[in-house]
């Protein structure tokens, strides 16, 4: 019989550890074919401490990945994908790197959607001359450029409305209203220290606002309660119910609710959009997101998986949930294919919030909580550690190639979930 064919559809850190996870799982049981329009993952999670620093992310944090997959024996495709055709069980792509490349089409017997999305600035009016964001190297730079020239104005720091889709969601899946809220914290605390450090001010002319009815919500009632203590202590300023950001404008932000509020740097998290070829297609809801059970299939098309943003039950956009879904996804396959025993025991996505936020001076803040999904774990802890945790998780990440060792996750629960705060 013919090799199966597994295409992955994206190269960031969903993609990419899924591509990896597959072929240590399936050994050469599988042709793994990645495509991706870019040749470099960007770790984006740590971009915020390179600009503080005013050091140049894309010197630091950028990954070679067609290197990785050419040692797994993988084939990586640098291209943008048009189209996905679930009923012919093929997409539609064309070169990346070089402007006019002709559309070719690929087949699958399995495709795995792990694309990401769209980061929606476009969509937020004044944001190309007024805004800031630290999503990329290009932003992060931008942000580089402003703080050089900032003149001692307040700061404004938050989120847009996301738009969750609702389709075949799932009751113990609630609905979001920000994509993820850990940057706004993380750059909210750190950017107060910045300013202490270049004795420019302090938390006091840092604001933080939220579409939703308090920030951060996905992390559960008692650390969001715990945060907004320490930050009204610090002096931050906070404005929820904002609906969406509707403007910026060389004075500030302008919400949908009403509200404004003035600022010289506006650092916006954006809405989180799904890539339009995904949009009214079978396989995905209202909004094209990519509807999935919780063995990441979709249940109208099985040979379908989706992980990491471009999944519909990844709420939060956080990365530590496409880092789950990637290994179930190469369980469910290896056992599929009768490379590994299938005991009938369900592998199943059990969602959890873990994340590491750096605040400067050499500290950072650990949440890891399962609350808003009906859990009981809400562990929120500030030091050195989750500062030191962060670091070395990008370090692992780089040295292993985007393959971290099972025992990581497991590993981090036991030491941060004990060790005082």
């Amino acid at each position: 019989m013919a090799t199966p064919r597994v295409v992955v559809l994206g190269s960031s850190f969903a993609g990419l550890t899924t591509a990896r996870f597959l072929r240590a799982r399936l050994g050469d049981r599988v042709e793994i074919v990645v495509v991706d329009r870019n040749a470099t993952l960007t770790f984006v999670p740590n971009i915020q401490m390179e600009v503080l620093a005013d050091r140049d992310p894309l010197e630091s944090m950028l990954l070679e990945t067609p290197r990785i997959h050419a040692k797994d024996g993988n084939t990586f495709l640098q291209a943008e994908v048009l189209a996905v055709d679930p009923e012919a069980r093929r997409v539609e792509v064309v070169p990346s790197d070089r402007p006019g490349g002709a559309v070719e089409a690929i087949g699958y017997d399995y495709l795995v959607v792990a694309l990401g999305n769209r980061l929606a600035y476009d969509r937020i009016e004044g944001f190309g001359e007024h805004g800031d964001t630290v999503s990329s190297g290009y932003y992060g730079n931008r942000l580089r450029r402003r703080l050089a020239e900032y003149r001692g104005g307040p700061v404004a720091i938050g989120s847009a409305r996301f738009h969750q889709g609702t389709d075949q969601k799932p009751d113990w899946l609630p609905v979001g209203l920000a994509a993820c809220e850990g940057p706004p914290l993380e750059l909210g605390l750190a950017m107060a220290h910045w300013l202490e450090e270049h004795r420019l001010g302090d938390a006091h002319k840092v604001t933080l606002f939220t579409p939703a009815h308090v920030i951060a919500e996905d992390a559960g009632e008692p650390i969001v309660e715990q945060f907004l203590a320490m930050a009204k202590e610090k002096g931050f300023g906070y404005l929820n119910d904002t609906v969406d950001v509707a403007r910026l404008t060389a004075e500030g932000v302008e919400f949908e609710s009403g509200a404004s509020l003035e600022a010289e740097i506006k650092i916006v998290l954006p809405d989180w959009v799904p890539h339009a070829f995904l949009v009214d297609l079978p396989i995905s809801d209202e909004r094209g997101f990519v509807v999935t059970d919780r063995s990441m299939r979709n249940p109208r098309h099985p040979e379908v998986f989706a992980v990491g943003d471009a999944a519909a039950l990844t709420v939060p956009k956080l990365g530590g949930l496409g880092h789950q879904q990637a290994e179930i996804v190469a369980r469910e396959l290896a056992r599929e294919l009768g490379v590994e025993p299938d005991d009938g025991t369900p592998v199943e996505y059990r969602p959890e919030i873990l994340c590491f936020g750096d605040i400067g001076g050499h500290q950072g803040f650990y949440i890891h909580s399962d609350l808003w999904y009906g859990g009981r774990t809400a562990v929120f802890k500030m030091g050195y550690a989750p500062y030191a945790m962060k670091l070395a998780f990008k370090e692992m990440y780089f040295r292993t190639g985007g393959k971290p060792p099972a025992f990581g996750v497991p590993a981090t629960h036991l030491l941060m979930d004990h060790l005082p705060g």
